[in-house]
């Protein structure tokens, strides 16, 4: 792997790790008392871990976090926050399904990142594939359940039959 191509790649995928743990978080704290909220607690605590393993990879290549575009998803998440939704002083319904196509997005390039680096890894090397796999397969579980909580999200608040 080319090496500045992969610190690049490795830290711009830690910025969108750092805003998906943190949107991931704040889902799970806005809706504490559903009856999703033990599922939303722990995708928000799969996909901090996901950042942390993201981390581990990267220490044992040798690769520095950039502190700044880690800092920089954690901004884009707090500004991200501020979009219109319909009201202005509390959450709307909209907020959550937006919130959630975000995460569903967000997810799905962690699964490519996963793949990405199983696909560019000699065979034997510093990366261990089997846990890639491991992790781009709770990737893929992650987006079904992100999935599921949209249909319901969207279901209640756009309402069935409207549309």
């Amino acid at each position: 792997m080319h090496d500045k191509a992969l610190r690049i790649y490795l830290n711009d995928h830690l910025a969108g790790a750092t805003t998906g743990a943190e949107l991931s978080r704040r889902i799970a704290r806005a809706h504490d008392s559903s009856g999703r909220a033990p599922e939303l607690r722990r995708l928000a605590e799969d996909i901090a871990d996901d950042r942390r393993s993201l981390l581990a990879l990267m220490e044992s290549l040798g690769i520095a976090p950039q502190q700044y575009k880690a800092c920089g998803g954690w901004v884009a998440e707090k500004i991200a926050r501020l979009k219109l939704n319909g009201r202005v002083r509390r959450r709307s319904g909209l907020s959550t399904i937006v919130e959630l196509e975000t995460l569903r997005m967000g997810i799905q390039g962690k699964y490519l990142l996963w793949t990405a680096l199983m696909a560019a890894a000699p065979v034997p090397g510093p990366i261990d594939t089997t846990r890639l796999q491991e992790l781009a397969d709770r990737a893929k579980d992650q987006m079904e359940t992100v999935e599921a909580l949209h249909r319901t999200a969207a279901g209640a608040v756009l309402g069935e039959g409207r549309i």
